[in-house]
């Protein structure tokens, strides 16, 4: 471990995080129950499983499944089958499917840290929908491989290009397997970027109905994140290694120090995102505190390399092996190809929600991948959202994203499934 570059870090982190937890902010009072920070599961965080812990509690079924991937990654994939009783019904009826997928260094807890009657699954599966939540290789739940150990470097081999050609075809493949129909797809941030990578190779495109991308990632041109700039400068090379970039784990000191900060009286730390996400506007207090317990999940230090790659050569490309020997070896040429997201077919309904504070998906790279996405696509089947006051967390743990957000992505799917 390099201890300047350790140092450089947390320095930066720390400026920026010091100085947000004396600004005033806009929080919300807690409502919450089960996650509140006196219940068990701030000290042992999801032991019991993603159903167990946040759905089954509220009286939904909920399944645990496993999908294998062609690259041998055993992924955690939860299915809502059905709403509660007397909201959306017992699931007996055959529903349409979704798959909603998280973003990097977060898993699929993220988007049930809310009451039910805010958070997207919950409320697609009140809404009538066979809802089924993906989660990542390397983070939690779905760090197994059917050869190789997590502690081996050879199971963080991938970057964010093996997600769009492995992980979510699998989940695809899975689903509708399981349900015997074409699926709509909700992603948020990462999780955008790989659909609109596999769509672009054609992948997915014989299984998927439509796709709502939430804070849309492509290009990274003009990212003001720390973590685009953790990324751009190359910083965790040095402090992580080659194999999983572990924020968490690696610097265990500093979310210890932060941990206890936040729960002593009178400071605020709803900043603490800031220097990540942008200005959060409309983040529940004890929401946020069950999110900095759980979170963040490990990924691979090759993806954080691919995303300074894409900040740095300001295109959408495959991961660059760092010599013309090694990308003709990988790809047949010497230069790493780039993505053409113009292949995206053109009569897929798309739906795209942004906001003005969000500095990873900045709203001048959101308009650059619109300015490639309109000219090819079918009028008709591109709708976009732009929201002034939101940030990138506010589109999966908003308190009023339930209204902002989620009730056009519910319209979206319901004008393509003919409910």
């Amino acid at each position: 471990m390099a201890p300047q570059s350790m140092s450089r870090l947390a320095s930066i982190y720390s400026f920026c995080v010091l100085g947000l937890m004396v600004m005033p902010h806009q929080i919300y009072g807690s409502s919450r129950g089960s996650l509140a920070l006196t219940s068990g599961i701030s000290d042992h965080p999801m032991a019991d499983g993603i159903c167990a812990t946040l759905v089954t509690i509220h009286g939904y079924k909920c399944q645990e499944h496993e999908v294998v991937t062609k690259d041998g990654y055993i992924l955690s994939v939860q299915r809502i089958p059905g709403g509660r009783v007397g909201v959306g019904g017992n699931g007996d009826t055959k529903r349409q499917p979704v798959l909603i997928q998280h973003g990097v260094l977060v898993d699929g807890v993220t988007w049930l840290l809310n009451q039910p009657e805010q958070n997207l699954p919950t409320i697609l599966a009140d809404q009538g929908f066979d809802v089924w939540i993906s989660n990542t290789r390397g983070t939690r739940f779905s760090n197994r491989h059917l050869s190789l150990q997590v502690n081996q470097q050879g199971y963080w081999n991938w970057s964010w290009d093996e997600l769009a050609k492995f992980d979510l075809p699998a989940v695809f493949d899975y689903v509708y397997n399981e349900t015997g129909q074409k699926i709509h797809y909700v992603g948020h941030s990462q999780g955008t970027l790989i659909a609109m990578a596999a769509l672009s190779e054609g992948l997915l495109v014989e299984k998927i109905k439509s796709a709502a991308l939430l804070s849309p990632v492509a290009y990274l041109n003009t990212v003001t994140s720390i973590l685009g700039v953790v990324c751009r400068e190359a910083i965790v090379a040095n402090l992580f290694g080659d194999s999983a970039f572990d924020p968490k784990g690696q610097l265990l000191p500093f979310f210890n120090i932060a941990r206890t900060l936040c729960d002593a009286p009178g400071i605020d730390c709803y900043g603490l995102l800031a220097p990540l996400t942008g200005p959060n506007c409309c983040l529940n207090v004890s929401t946020f505190h069950s999110f900095i317990r759980n979170e963040p999940q490990p990924t691979s230090m090759m993806n954080i390399r691919h995303c300074g790659q894409s900040i740095r050569e300001k295109v959408v490309a495959k991961y660059d092996y760092g010599s013309s020997e090694a990308n003709t070896a990988r790809y047949g040429e010497a230069k790493a190809p780039a993505y053409n997201l113009s292949n995206i077919p053109k009569n897929l309904p798309l739906f795209l929600s942004y906001g003005a504070l969000d500095t990873l998906s900045d709203v001048r790279d959101v308009n650059l991948l619109l300015g490639i996405l309109k000219p090819n696509h079918d009028a008709d089947k591109l709708t976009i959202q732009y929201i002034n006051n939101y940030a990138h967390m506010d589109f999966i743990m908003g308190v009023n994203a339930k209204d902002v957000v989620y009730s056009q992505v519910l319209s979206f799917f319901k004008n393509h499934t003919g409910f």
